[in-house]
């Protein structure tokens, strides 16, 4: 039998992974390679316009996001480790390009655009990829991702299958972190409200390690728990999966 040709895939690292975790776009990377895919990241791609999206700014919004339209024109399948900005893909650049001059590239991105769980389980018929955990782990799932995209039961199958990890359902794991942007600059109070609702969650679990899919959720929650002193460990998903944990 033939083998079957490898995908043609664009990484879209997002700008926190690029800026601050890199190792999240590396593990993201080596598990799409280790799977059948032909991984490249676009020359030049930068930010999918959310930041200016969400504070209202839609013409800034729409110029950012135009480039990143530009750049990933025949690219192939795009790949998101981040439920966030896949979301804003998915959704906001309806609002940005519909009725205008992009409006069918904007449609045929949309259509091939996918969060990391969502194209490894979805697309690539993925449940176990190789991982390895021994311990107690949980999953937070990140708004954009759970509400903007239904995701969710994807994660939880990859970590369901990861040999000596026991996957514990964490209270509230729907609950928001409190972060969402901008929203926790200009309302602390909440978000540090929200905060401590979901680190009471975390410790109430048991766990030793907390698995989210998004880096905007990890590095509020991992800020919190450093302040209170714990020894719960928080990382992204894709970091899990490739058996990166540890490496850097």
């Amino acid at each position: 039998m033939a083998a079957q040709p490898r995908r043609r895939v664009a990484l879209f690292a997002t700008c926190i992974v690029d800026q601050l975790y890199p190792s999240i776009g590396m593990a993201a990377a080596r598990l799409l390679a280790a799977h059948g895919c032909d991984v490249h990241v676009p020359r030049g791609l930068t930010c999918c316009g959310q930041m200016g999206f969400n504070a209202g700014f839609r013409g800034d919004a729409r110029a950012v996001a135009g480039r990143t339209l530009e750049l990933l024109r025949g690219q192939g399948d795009v790949v998101l480790p981040s439920g966030s900005c896949c979301a804003m893909i998915r959704h906001g650049f309806h609002e940005l390009f519909d009725g205008t001059p992009h409006q069918a590239a904007a449609h045929d991105l949309i259509g091939r655009t996918y969060e990391l769980t969502e194209y490894l389980v979805d697309v690539l018929g993925l449940a176990d990829v190789g991982a390895r955990y021994q311990g107690r782990l949980a999953y937070h799932d990140a708004c954009h991702g759970l509400r903007g995209l239904g995701l969710g039961a994807q994660a939880r199958t990859l970590l369901g299958h990861v040999q000596g990890a026991e996957l514990v359902p964490l209270p509230a794991a729907d609950e928001c972190c409190g972060f969402g942007g901008l929203f926790a600059i200009k309302q602390p109070a909440i978000s540090e409200s929200m905060l401590g609702r979901k680190l009471n969650n975390i410790a109430a679990s048991g766990v030793e390690l907390l698995v989210t899919g998004d880096a905007s959720c990890m590095t509020q929650i991992a800020g919190g728990l450093s302040r209170r002193g714990s020894p719960v460990r928080v990382c992204h998903i894709a970091e899990l999966l490739a058996n990166m944990l540890g490496t850097h």
